[in-house]
């Protein structure tokens, strides 16, 4: 059986596992590269592109030249990284890495609120004063998260907070038909009710891919409906919200705090606000690296590519127009 050509676009610091694509040196022909120029002589027969690390100009640059694509993957969930209108025209299914790195933001999400809950940093900074001084501190169960973007990583957190015993509120694009759908749920909420859901959430997990439809979508007029106790914690991406309005209520008091993974900008320049604030837990966008996560993005890559071998149907696969 002649080999299929894969193209593999690497970029930054994250180097992929190779040795991982050993398992497919009998079907494939890999070829890694961080330009252009290195996919040139493969580019007229590659069949697959798969996306490891590579920044979005290079990503389209190399779909432009390959002219017999049937399948391109992203590593990363989110899809800033993948998206470009060539890509949303064609026929070339997209899929992409959702899943794999859900339930390491599931627990991160847990974390944050207990973080709050407990307050552990009064905990830390009376244990580095030598300060014997003792407060109260509340409980999660029965208080109330709302999660904003009911995907696979929406789920991963409902799963770890109703396990708190905590109630859930599920914000997706449109809700379920006849009501609860999901046995972690208590009520669902379609994206216009969003204003409508934040009063009632003691906890805010933010994890909604960034759309057109999305960025800033939570900004001051969600952030006034907010309970002055709420915590808002973001596992999804940056710019969904509106993080001048953030800042202000932080500032100001009007939420009790935040416990962020993800930025308008990474790095987070030296001197953001974020980075004296009392009330924030700030993440440098690590959540989701636990020791295991590349070798867990290529193995799925491995465990998709045999799946496009024989013939089957793609997990993941990427509603382009919508942009997840």
């Amino acid at each position: 059986m002649e080999k299929i050509t894969v193209l593999l676009l690497r970029g930054g610091k994250e180097e992929p596992p190779l040795h991982i694509l050993d398992a497919l040196r009998d079907t494939a022909s890999i070829v890694v590269g961080d330009s252009p120029d290195a996919f040139r002589a493969a580019a007229p027969g590659a069949e697959v592109i798969f996306n490891w690390s590579g920044g979005l100009p290079l990503f389209r640059e190399v779909f432009l030249i390959c002219p017999k694509l049937r399948w391109v993957h992203s590593r990363s969930a989110g899809l800033e990284r993948s998206l470009f209108p060539e890509l949303v025209a064609s026929k070339v299914p997209l899929t992409n890495g959702s899943g794999v790195f859900s339930p390491s933001l599931g627990e991160f999400t847990l974390a944050a609120i207990l973080y709050f809950a407990k307050d552990f940093r009064r905990m830390i900074r009376n244990q580095t004063a030598g300060a014997w001084s003792q407060f109260d501190v509340a409980m999660i169960s029965g208080k109330s998260v709302g999660i904003v973007g009911y995907g696979d990583i929406g789920r991963a957190i409902a799963a770890r907070c109703r396990a708190m015993e905590m109630k859930i509120f599920a914000l997706k694009r449109h809700a379920p038909p006849g009501g609860n759908a999901d046995p972690f749920v208590d009520r669902y909420f379609s994206s216009e009710q969003l204003r409508q859901m934040l009063p009632l959430c003691d906890y805010v997990a933010v994890a909604a891919p960034l759309t057109a439809e999305t960025r800033g979508m939570i900004g001051p007029a969600e952030f006034a409906a907010m309970k002055k106790t709420a915590v808002i914690i973001n596992v999804g991406r940056g710019p969904v919200i509106d993080e001048t309005a953030m800042i202000a209520a932080l500032s100001e008091g009007s939420i009790k705090g935040a416990a962020l993974d993800v930025f308008d900008r990474e790095p987070l320049p030296a001197g953001h606000p974020f980075y004296k604030m009392e009330n924030v837990l700030l993440s440098p966008h690590c959540a989701d690296h636990t020791d295991e996560w590349l070798n867990d993005a290529m193995k799925f890559f491995v465990a998709q590519f045999e799946r496009f071998l024989r013939g089957e149907p793609l997990l993941n696969v990427v509603n382009k127009t919508l942009g997840y």
